[in-house]
């Protein structure tokens, strides 16, 4: 449950290989005083104003806030708002912490077996992550085509400090330029589609199970998005973490450290600094729960007590009663075997699957039909 092409960021000390250009907006890295002078007999009681605005207010922001937070009878609020800079940096902690299982699986799948991946690709392949995050697991596939070929890469994110990480990340990499995008995912994409070179094929990395954060149905009609922007013959490597005990699945995301609640507390502290909210962040408590019929984690966002809060650049008041949920995300997860017929009806054929069986997570390679 996702803008601006990464752009006015300097080129960092520790990049001593790399150079920044600014093409369109492109961010590329490639090789090498007093009201008056009276003053009043008494002073009348002021109320205190309140915070100025942010001059730069997301009217998408304020909107999805706003219908979100008036949706009924389940509060809501879209999942791509919690990767702010706080977000993403909160994020990247998750991943170490020892009862989120989900990324070391990853890493150790495409540790194990990055060079059979890559073993078909062609030598004309350019490769664009949806959602590189800080690149960290990136870095096997990127490797294995690296030593092939020089790499085009073209990480894809809402974040601009996630493409940051991945920039300082994957810096001593070498034959690889890499073109930043912060945008929506399939607008990026598509730009990353429409500027290929003629002939030049296209590998597409969603990992991370990024995808369990869409239901089933709204799944498959991502992929089917994904494929009508790709030509015959282009690939995508999926990643999805596969169904596993119910506690070890809450411990992931309800962790003893309070990582992950404070991620999730976050999203309101954002909408305070950024839209001019007015929540009271310690009357909300950080929630998961496991949907059966779904198969999916949830993370709500629980008031305490009654609350009356105020969003002013989305212009609503809206009250919580005691008890009262706001969704925050979903994250489902899959049996194997379902990965290759969800492919099927997006358009793509299951080429070959890898599994990591100590956690539960597979890799599909899914080759546009």
């Amino acid at each position: 449950m996702y803008h601006n092409v990464d752009a006015g960021v300097t080129a960092n000390a520790t990049l001593p290989r790399l150079r920044l250009a600014h093409t369109a907006g492109v961010c590329r890295i490639v090789e090498r005083g007093r009201e008056n002078s009276s003053h009043p007999t008494h002073l009348e009681p002021r109320m205190p104003l309140p915070a100025p605005l942010p001059n730069a207010v997301s009217p998408d922001f304020a909107a999805d806030v706003r219908a979100g937070l008036a949706h009924a009878p389940q509060k809501e609020l879209p999942s791509r708002y919690l990767y702010d800079e706080v977000g993403s940096a909160l994020f990247e902690v998750i991943t170490v912490l020892p009862e989120y299982g989900v990324t070391r699986a990853e890493e150790r799948l495409l540790a194990a077996h990055a060079a059979d991946i890559v073993a078909d690709l062609p030598d004309n392949v350019s490769v664009a992550e949806l959602g590189s995050g800080s690149g960290r697991k990136t870095r096997r596939i990127l490797e294995a085509l690296c030593r092939r070929h020089p790499t085009a890469y073209s990480p894809i994110e809402i974040s601009r400090t996630a493409l940051q990480l991945c920039r300082r990340e994957l810096a001593d990499l070498e034959r690889i330029s890499i073109v930043g995008y912060e945008r929506d995912y399939l607008a990026g994409l598509a730009e990353v589609s429409r500027h290929r070179a003629p002939g030049e094929q296209l590998l597409v990395l969603f990992l991370g199970s990024t995808i369990g954060n869409f239901a089933y149905l709204a799944a498959t009609h991502f992929l089917h998005d994904i494929r009508a922007m790709l030509r015959a013959g282009d690939m995508l490597l999926l990643g999805t973490d596969l169904m596993k005990p119910v506690a070890t699945l809450l411990a992931a995301y309800d962790d003893a450290v309070g990582v992950t609640a404070a991620f999730n507390r976050n999203l309101l502290a954002r909408i305070n600094r950024e839209l001019g909210g007015d929540f009271p962040l310690e009357a909300f408590e950080h929630v998961a729960r496991f949907n059966a019929e779904a198969r999916s984690v949830e993370m709500h966002l629980r008031a305490r007590r009654r609350v009356d809060v105020r969003v002013r650049a989305a212009e609503l008041a809206v009250t919580f009663e005691a008890g009262e949920t706001i969704w925050t995300e979903s994250s489902h997860k899959y049996e194997a075997a379902e990965i290759p017929a969800i492919a099927a009806d997006a358009g793509f054929e299951c080429r070959r699957q890898w599994f990591e069986t100590d956690w539960g997570f597979a890799e599909s390679l899914l080759a546009a039909a």
